[in-house]
């Protein structure tokens, strides 16, 4: 599976793709908004790879996919359809990270909306979320962009999270 948006191309996680997603992992101000906030080490970055890929398992449309900028064919970052349990009941998720060094150049905005537009046109997806801590201005920035709205705030895992939501 491989796709494209004007700049980006998107495709699955392999394994020789673990350094670029330690690089990510490693990094305290990349993993600052995301999950516990904590980097993780080589074994816990391999238990995240594992999570990617189990995701194929049951639907390649699933998961953070690979982003990769057409120009350089370097990759900067992950997106994808994240399914995602909130209280208890299944919702689809809009995730995407950029790597520090690609940060204000649209890319999470495109990545972002490629794969709503996919979602809705290709997969029959009517409702999407993402999943925000409060702080992160510049990912709120995105979904908003991407016309998601906030629905609520909640505690998950122990942080608060705000949850954008999309209804086509």
């Amino acid at each position: 599976m491989k796709f494209t948006s004007e700049r980006l191309t998107y495709r699955l996680y392999d394994q020789a793709d673990f350094d670029f997603l330690y690089s990510i992992l490693s990094d305290p101000e990349m993993v600052r908004y995301i999950g516990n906030g904590n980097t993780r080490d080589v074994q816990e970055t391999q238990l995240f790879l594992d999570w990617i890929l189990s995701h194929y398992k049951s639907n390649e449309e699933y998961g953070l996919k690979l982003i990769v900028r057409k120009e350089d064919n370097i990759p900067i970052g992950h997106a994808g359809i994240v399914p995602q349990t909130i209280n208890g009941k299944q919702q689809l998720e809009i995730g995407y990270w950029i790597a520090r060094e690609y940060w204000g150049k649209g890319y999470a905005s495109e990545a972002a909306k490629t794969f709503l537009n996919r979602g809705i046109k290709q997969l029959g997806i009517t409702r999407f979320i993402s999943l925000i801590q409060p702080d992160n201005q510049a990912s709120r920035k995105v979904a908003i962009k991407n016309g998601m709205k906030l629905e609520e705030e909640i505690v998950l895992k122990g942080k608060d999270v705000c949850i954008y939501s999309f209804m086509s």
